[in-house]
């Protein structure tokens, strides 16, 4: 290994931390707990370097445990060279902490609200082809969050189940930091960006929705359908089943933009994109 020069600053450079969790499967290498710290297995007191291969990742108490020496070193190495979340390629599931009998989704400057109606509200923000992208179930005063993101080729990335949350490690990064949570294709590529905001409401601001060749981009202030130039701004819908509906459902749901035939697998977005600017430039 070339010789590494010491280093003044504790804060692991951006470039190193995404190695590490690259290589660590975005989680605790011994759990797979997807909230983790980083930490320097060779000890940064002693070598002052951040080096990606001496770095790894540990949940809050594996961390605590390793410092306090009830987690021996060679058992955190060992984990090291075999993490949780490789093993299945997929992360181990988390259970988030939603609740209530009110629910609040925001994406991309609109807003869809309801209230537990009883006998298990629904409400679907966004739908493509019968999949329900993003759904609220609210019963007896539980808040459960459903969720999946898929890439382009209809491979699941992320899935939240009734709150439990797991993801693919087969894509490029993917960070939980506090409440976020981002999931990148590529450097400086967001695929989506979650904020979630216990215990009832989740905020979606950036990142797109792709499905069987539908490509639904989310900005901070508005939607963009780019098959057909479609811009959803500053709508709000409450108490509907359905928000923004895209192709074909076997059993029809209502709401409040719905888009039956539209093209697919478009090669080329730049019309929609030069339409979307043009409409920012009036209404922003």
């Amino acid at each position: 290994m070339e010789e590494q020069k010491e280093c003044s600053s504790r804060n692991i450079p951006l470039p190193v931390q995404r190695e590490v969790r690259q290589r660590c499967g975005f989680g605790c290498v011994i759990c797979g707990m997807p909230l983790y710290e980083y930490e320097h297995m060779e000890e940064w007191a002693k070598v002052k370097r951040h080096v990606a291969d001496e770095i790894t990742l540990l949940c809050d108490q594996h961390h605590r445990e390793k410092t306090g020496g009830l987690l021996p070193k060679d058992a955190v190495r060992e984990a090291n060279d075999n993490p949780f979340n490789l093993r299945d390629e997929v992360s181990k599931p988390y259970n988030l902490h939603f609740s209530g009998r009110e629910a609040c989704v925001e994406i991309g400057g609109n807003s869809f609200t309801c209230e537990d109606q009883g006998y298990g509200t629904v409400m679907v923000p966004i739908s493509i082809d019968g999949t329900p992208l993003v759904g609220i179930i609210l019963a007896d005063g539980h808040f459960l969050l459903n969720l999946v993101v898929f890439d382009e080729f209809n491979i699941p990335i992320l899935h939240i189940k009734n709150n439990q949350l797991f993801y693919s490690t087969q894509t490029w990064d993917i960070q939980m930091v506090g409440t976020n949570l981002i999931i990148r294709e590529a450097h400086r590529k967001i695929l989506i960006e979650i904020d979630f905001q216990p215990p009832n409401k989740i905020v979606i601001n950036r990142g797109r929705f792709l499905r069987n060749g539908v490509e639904v981009l989310v900005r901070p202030s508005n939607i963009l359908v780019t098959n057909n130039s479609t811009i959803v701004s500053k709508c709000h819908a409450h108490g509907c089943y359905g928000g923004l509906v895209i192709g074909h459902h076997e059993h029809p749901i209502g709401g409040f933009m719905t888009l039956g035939n539209i093209r697919r697998y478009l090669g080329d977005r730049k019309a929609a994109l030069k339409y979307e600017r043009e409409w920012l430039e009036i209404n922003i």
